[in-house]
């Protein structure tokens, strides 16, 4: 019996993880980040799974993907460099949005380095809140 290879890491240590749908996916793009990056994302996986406890799953791009249900999603996780960035797709429409701006008018993003305090009570209203709004189809 051969051992499981271990995913590419991509710039970031990004995993690079086959797309797919469900639990799998995403818990294999968990499992194969490096050190503290790997103990945020879980962290925030499990935050997701709280505040929406029927959260569909999948990975895109090399990057987890919560919806409701569907392709229309909510809400992704992404590793860089220095920081694990979720980004909330409707973000602009929450109150109060998260505090990362982009370029597209309705996205928002939440960026989490290695020593950094989540507030977990206003991340938990972000993620409920995103999840009840419609989703960006990807």
């Amino acid at each position: 019996m051969t051992a499981k290879k271990r995913p590419v890491l991509l710039s970031g240590d990004n995993p690079q993880i086959a797309k797919g749908e469900g639990d799998a996916p995403v818990r294999e793009y968990l499992d194969a980040l490096p050190g503290w990056k790997g103990e945020i994302a879980r962290r925030l996986d499990a935050l997701v799974a709280r505040a929406v406890p029927k959260v569909h799953r999948a990975v895109k791009w090399n990057s987890p993907m919560y919806s409701t249900g569907g392709s229309e999603r909510f809400l992704s996780l992404h590793a860089f460099a220095n920081f694990m960035r979720v980004t909330f797709f409707r973000g602009a429409l929450l109150e109060p949005s998260p505090p990362g701006a982009s370029k597209q008018k309705d996205v928002r993003y939440y960026d989490v380095r290695e020593h950094d305090d989540i507030d977990e009570q206003q991340f938990l209203a972000w993620v409920r809140a995103a999840s009840k709004l419609p989703g960006v189809k990807l």
